[in-house]
């Protein structure tokens, strides 16, 4: 099982002249073919190399947006919507050309409404951002992938993160969207309401879409109060698989800890370098707890005593904000700061996630693997919820390690499947994950996928590409 070759997709179609002068007129320099710009929009943190789009747009409101792809339609011209450009599975890159639609300039708070724990922003507005506007009303967001990624951007994947396990993930913590088709139509989803079974649930059809079916031009969130008291702690382990077995432990007694991170040495000794922090090189988890002070003396009690039971030291308390702020700074850093450990190295990386009970089977077996073929990698994952990174890091001059990496990722990922589990739990499918989307869903499941596609983007301008390469 091998990932897909995304440019035997499709042919590029070039954006037309007459269309490239309509967005030069309505747009002005917002509209640009210069390289530099086109080069930074045609490409993520995957390790997929592909020519950039035709153009780049920077549009600054849902009419903008409206006009643009009205326009595409008309001309037939591929879309690619862009927010910070964090994502990992090649979404941002133009298959077929054409124009790349930065909707980072909608950055607009509309409304916190506090008393219903609900507020609606615009899609460019940040995680970061927006948590730092409604912290003064003691709120916050907590979906937490790691980048400072966009609203929009993180419900157009699916994004979770860190605070997955108490919180959930963008699925359940998304009420409402304003979404424009591919013909140019607004239309609206959802409500503020906390839940509705009004017909079709299209808001969820739209989270996890991936730019496929239209561009998310307004997102109502769920909030939540701050909790009274945080701690956090990290606890190392002899072993990965004594972190792990805890881990399993916490989640099948039911403690209700708000963040559960895995750091395997590598990561460890990634992030020390790259933050000074001097932690020991052993598999650690990294925890926080939330809720009033007792609740979480409780739990911090309770999964001590789990965590000496599977071998795990007595736990190094981060009392004060500052010592939070800077333990959870480094867990976001792994990923880069595992790239300077081979300097001039790329990341294959690959997240799977698989029921609690077999995580365990799950991330031992890739690690035989992978230490195994000799390629160096780390491992960093949200296991309270059973999701999991391994990242590969590759030599981009030796094509033989780009393989040895793509086989271990689908090995991985089929290993993932067979327990039950997902090919990925939050990075999404884009490009790289396309043969083990139908691996995991089957044929038939697909085909209705596609339906969907071509039912609500007939000319496949949205994005095309993505998820799967277009009606068969």
């Amino acid at each position: 099982m091998n990932a897909p070759d995304p440019l035997n997709f499709a042919a590029r179609r070039a954006l037309p002249e007459a269309m490239l002068e309509a967005l030069r007129q309505r747009f002005g320099d917002r509209c640009s073919t210069a390289l530099a710009v086109r080069e930074q929009h045609g490409r993520d943190e995957s390790p997929i190399d592909m020519p950039p789009p035709d153009a780049v747009l920077f549009a600054e409101s849902e009419d903008e947006v409206c006009f643009v792809l009205a326009l595409a339609s008309e001309h037939r011209v591929p879309v690619i919507p862009y927010g910070v450009g964090s994502s990992l599975e090649g979404h941002l890159l133009a298959v077929q050309g054409g124009l790349s639609l930065d909707v980072s300039r909608l950055n607009r708070i509309l409304s916190i409404n506090a008393e219903d724990l609900t507020v609606t922003v615009q899609p460019g507005v940040t995680r970061q951002q927006l948590n730092n506007e409604i912290r003064h009303q003691g709120l916050f967001f907590p979906i937490d992938p790691g980048a400072d990624a966009s609203l929009g951007g993180m419900a157009a994947t699916r994004a979770s993160g860190t605070n997955a396990v108490r919180y959930g993930t963008m699925r359940e913590n998304v009420l409402g969207l304003a979404v424009v088709t591919a013909c140019g139509e607004r239309v609206r989803t959802g409500s503020r309401a906390r839940k509705s079974s009004a017909g079709y649930d299209l808001t969820r059809l739209f989270v996890g879409s991936e730019g496929t079916l239209g561009v998310i031009t307004e997102l109502t969130l769920r909030l939540y109060p701050l909790p009274e008291a945080v701690s956090a702690a990290v606890c190392f382990f002899p072993s990965i698989d004594a972190a792990v077995q805890a881990t399993i432990q916490i989640i099948q007694m039911g403690v209700p800890i708000a963040r559960c991170e895995l750091l395997d040495a590598h990561a460890i000794r990634a992030v020390n370098a790259h933050d000074k922090l001097g932690l020991r090189e052993a598999p650690m988890l990294l925890m926080e707890f939330h809720g009033s002070p007792a609740g979480v003396a409780e739990q911090a009690q309770t999964v001590q005593e789990i965590a000496r039971d599977c071998g795990g030291e007595d736990f190094d308390w981060a009392t004060t904000p500052e010592a939070r702020s800077r333990l959870w700074t480094a867990r976001h850093h792994a990923y880069l700061s595992a790239l300077q450990t081979r300097p001039g190295c790329r990341c294959v990386t690959t997240d799977t996630c698989v029921p609690i009970s077999r995580l365990a089977q799950s991330i031992n077996e890739s690690v035989c693997e992978v230490e195994e073929a000799g390629i160096p990698y780390f491992i960093v994952g949200h296991v309270g919820d059973g999701n999991f990174h391994l990242g590969y890091l590759i030599d981009p001059l030796q094509p033989a390690e780009r393989e040895t990496a793509e086989r271990l990722s689908a090995q991985m990922v089929a290993r993932a499947i067979r327990l039950g589990g997902t090919c990925t739990g939050e990075h999404g499918i884009g490009l790289h994950k396309q043969a083990f989307l139908i691996e995991e869903a089957g044929e038939p499941a697909v085909a209705m996928m596609r339906s969907l596609k071509a039912a609500l983007d007939p000319l496949n301008i949205m994005n095309p590409g993505k998820i799967f390469s277009g009606p068969r």
